[in-house]
């Protein structure tokens, strides 16, 4: 079946605006690389080394590529600089951690007679509530009933946020105030979801980073009383990532993944960055599938990652 069958066309188009900067980037990072090169030897490697690097896909991961790509080399012999876009292509989409939702066509949960719960993690300025409020939107868009917990207490800022985003997508959202304990918050939710027969619950959670030891125990707290009322909860460890800072963004993931059992990613921001090649070091190197994109200020500007189409939003190419 053809990708876009299942991707829709609007929401490639919207992908490919949204990774437009970090294409522009790539490409000519990419040209100036292989610039009278006819094939593939030990510069354009060394040159391509560096375009992988600057575009924020990291160093661990961009000696995985350059090796997968030195082995073709040395296996086919020659290889043509014209083929090398291709062969990135092939290499970066296999090195892509797949999502659950690899098609990207459906916001859904796994059926079952208990909520589906997601803990959201992440530092302040992430664009956190921003994205639980887009989930709030494409839950409820594909016809669950939401609802939302206001755990981030220690700022009066993310209690009134988390409500303004609720009131806007028409959600419920429990809220004890600043303040209140972010494991009570959490308790309070999980039980009004599980009386009032949610399909999904998203909480928010505090996002300083000052001191892992007392994030790791909030964290641990939160879940442990979510597990009490819904076995097995929080299904789902959002950590929200800013793709606009790049290696930056890396640092987080690895303060946040040894806090906490993080199973899933967010990325936000990849429309005004030329940074979205973080997308492909994060995944690799945490080995935790980016599940989430943000392209945009609007809605339905969170997208379920599909890993094709990124690819081939960042390296060119028809989806038909």
């Amino acid at each position: 079946m053809a990708l876009l069958g299942l991707f829709s066309k609007k929401k490639k188009q919207d992908l490919d605006k949204g990774l437009e900067k970090t294409k522009q980037s790539v490409f000519s990072k990419l040209s100036r690389a292989v610039v009278g090169k006819t094939k593939v030897d030990d510069e354009v490697l060394d040159n391509l080394e560096e375009v992988l690097v600057t575009s924020d896909v990291g160093v661990n991961t961009t000696i995985k590529i350059i090796e997968r790509i030195e082995a073709r080399v040395s296996r086919d012999k020659y290889l043509d600089t014209k083929e090398l876009n291709s062969i990135l292509r092939d290499e970066i989409a296999q090195l892509l951690k797949e999502s659950n939702n690899e098609d990207g066509s459906e916001f859904s949960v796994p059926e079952s007679n208990e909520p589906y719960v997601i803990m959201v993690v992440g530092v302040n300025g992430v664009g956190k509530t921003t994205t639980i409020g887009k989930l709030a939107h494409q839950f409820k868009q594909a016809g669950k009933k939401v609802v939302l917990g206001a755990a981030d207490t220690f700022r009066a800022a993310a209690v009134d946020q988390i409500q303004i985003w609720g009131d806007r997508v028409g959600v419920t959202v429990i809220s004890q105030g600043m303040g209140a304990d972010p494991a009570s918050v959490a308790f309070d939710t999980l039980q009004s979801a599980k009386s009032s027969n949610a399909d999904v619950v998203i909480i928010d959670t505090a996002g300083r980073l000052h001191n892992k030891v007392n994030l790791m125990n909030e964290l641990s707290k939160i879940k442990n009383v979510m597990d009490k009322i819904i076995p097995g909860a929080p299904h789902e460890i959002l950590l929200v990532l800013d793709g606009s800072t790049g290696q930056n963004a890396i640092e987080q993931a690895k303060q946040f993944t040894k806090a906490t059992e993080v199973n899933a990613l967010a990325l936000t921001k990849l429309d005004g960055t030329a940074k979205g090649g973080v997308a492909i070091g994060i995944s690799d190197q945490f080995q935790i599938p980016v599940k989430y994109i943000g392209i945009g200020e609007k809605m339905d500007d969170l997208q379920l990652f599909n890993r094709t189409a990124y690819v081939d939003s960042l390296f060119g190419g028809d989806l038909g």
